[in-house]
């Protein structure tokens, strides 16, 4: 029974952490401190970078505009491409 109960609570704070781990983020509202923790492959050098580009240029129109800031390149941003929002709403806008 006890090593049941272990199995599970592994599975389940398993599961708990990808969801975490997979919340989408705003990099044009967002803190360094959030960004690191949200994105893979971000620390928070790299996160305290981006927000430094977003201060020096404006927010972000694209996600590709986060090739532009020191440190991201095409693996970083194909890995968290999904968990990058530029806005606070996940709704897409409608289509023309």
């Amino acid at each position: 029974m006890k090593k049941g109960l272990s199995v599970l609570f592994f599975v389940l704070s398993s599961l708990f952490f990808s969801i975490a781990v997979a919340a989408p983020i705003n990099v044009n509202s967002a803190d360094a401190e959030a960004i690191s923790q949200a994105l893979l492959g971000v620390g928070p050098a790299k996160a305290q970078a981006i927000v430094d580009y977003r201060q020096a240029n404006g927010p972000f129109k694209t996600v590709d505009d986060l090739l532009k800031v020191k440190g991201i390149g095409p693996a970083i941003l194909k890995k968290n491409r999904d968990d990058i929002l530029l806005t606070d709403s996940k709704v897409a806008a409608p289509k023309k």
